[in-house]
């Protein structure tokens, strides 16, 4: 039987791969080289100066063009698609992709895989818009159940092509902290830092105000206060592959001056290395808004066996098993929950072992990159042939 080829189209704003890239660049490439078993994947991203026009990598061919707009982009990307006859288009992230490509390719099956709430709102597209660039998908591929009811929201007349395939984590990359192995190689690493016999939470992800750090930062003085060895790790920053200091970070910078034997800024890391991080921690703590439509930085901690403590917000309440995996927490008691959620973690006897075992164990059985290509292959098995006819878009 033939491999189906799958076009995946990368936004085209980072590399692909890239250790460097946002978060859709990550999935984009954990997720290609899972189909490559099955299928023929063929990603088109942004061509950068130390990288082929053409590579193939894990089972992948990767196609790259100048980016220099978003329009020259999906020219550029349009014409090389007919050559590799694809079964399927996925668009990542980027409505106004698919209605351009529609009109260029109007017998081509068209999927829109939406990441988060971020391009399919105000100001990077109006309603009027985006209803009509969803009418151009024959599929709109969603992370969360969360996000799919945001976008049911949007345009219910939609619904019926909107599925759920929840996102996953490298577990070969991702390890458990609770090997001796690993706590040996824990325990020398906190000695190296000057922070043996500390207790340490973890704040992994960029620096900017949706992400709620600042309230981590606020809650320190109590947790400390009750944990004197408390230590907080903020590791990121405001931008992808950049230390830039925007105001916002000089405010979370003000925040850990009052401390500073207590809390610790690392500049931003490459996602090749994030797991090490991991492994250091008794405790992740992930403090977003109401909008974070996954957050694959849950499932990296539960697959470090670390527990998580997470507002009870977008789709991280389908992750976390709340008294299971870790805590989940009301926004709008945050400043409450989160300092008594991070303290019984840290002092209950056997408690951060118990729920990073039943991380471990929630991660295997749902959130792996296997499970995700494995979804978005039966899609394709269950794809209906397209018509030969196709109304026309205004």
């Amino acid at each position: 039987m033939k491999r189906p080829v799958i076009a995946i189209v990368s936004p085209g704003s980072y590399a692909v791969p890239s250790a460097t890239s946002s978060s859709v660049e990550l999935v984009i490439e954990q997720v290609a080289k899972r189909l490559a078993r099955d299928a023929t994947p063929v990603v088109f991203g942004k061509k950068e100066k130390d990288r082929p026009s053409v590579e193939d990598l894990d089972g992948v061919r990767y196609v790259r063009v100048r980016a220099v707009t978003p329009r020259s982009y999906m020219k550029r990307v349009s014409r090389k698609l007919a050559a590799y006859r694809p079964q399927v288009i996925q668009v990542e992230n980027r409505p106004r992709f698919i209605r351009y490509l529609r009109r260029r390719h109007p017998k081509a099956s068209l999927w829109l895989v939406l990441h988060s709430l971020t391009f399919v709102s105000r100001p990077h597209i109006r309603a009027s818009e985006l209803r009509s660039c969803l009418a151009a998908a024959d599929r709109i591929i969603v992370n969360s159940h969360f996000l799919r009811e945001e976008m049911i929201r949007k345009a219910p007349r939609m619904m019926h092509k909107m599925v759920v395939n929840h996102l996953g984590v490298d577990t070969e990359g991702f390890t458990s902290r609770w090997t001796e192995e690993s706590e040996h190689q824990r325990q020398m690493t906190l000695h190296q830092m000057g922070l043996a016999g500390k207790k340490i939470i973890l704040y992994v992800g960029r620096l900017i105000k949706i992400k709620g750090v600042h309230n981590l930062l606020l809650a320190m003085p109590q947790i400390v206060e009750r944990i004197p060895e408390a230590v907080l790790l903020v590791v990121g920053s405001a931008t992808y592959g950049s230390n830039r200091a925007t105001p916002y970070v000089k405010y979370l910078w003000e925040l850990g001056s009052r401390m500073p034997q207590h809390v610790r800024f690392i500049p931003y890391v490459p996602h090749t290395e994030i797991s090490r991080w991991f492994h250091l921690a008794d405790v992740l703590v992930v403090p977003s808004n109401q909008k974070e439509a996954f957050g694959l930085v849950n499932v990296e901690a539960m697959a470090s066996g670390v527990p998580v403590v997470a507002t009870r917000a977008g789709g991280m309440k389908e992750i976390i098993e709340h008294e299971m995996t870790g805590f989940l927490i009301d926004s709008s008691f945050v400043n409450r929950e989160l300092p008594q959620r991070i303290h019984d973690i840290l002092t209950q006897e056997g408690l951060a072992q118990r729920f990073g075992q039943e991380s471990l164990k929630r991660v295997r059985e749902h959130f792996t990159w296997d499970w995700t290509a494995h979804r978005l292959l039966k899609l394709l098995e269950q794809s209906p042939k397209k018509s030969k006819s196709k109304k026309k878009l205004k």
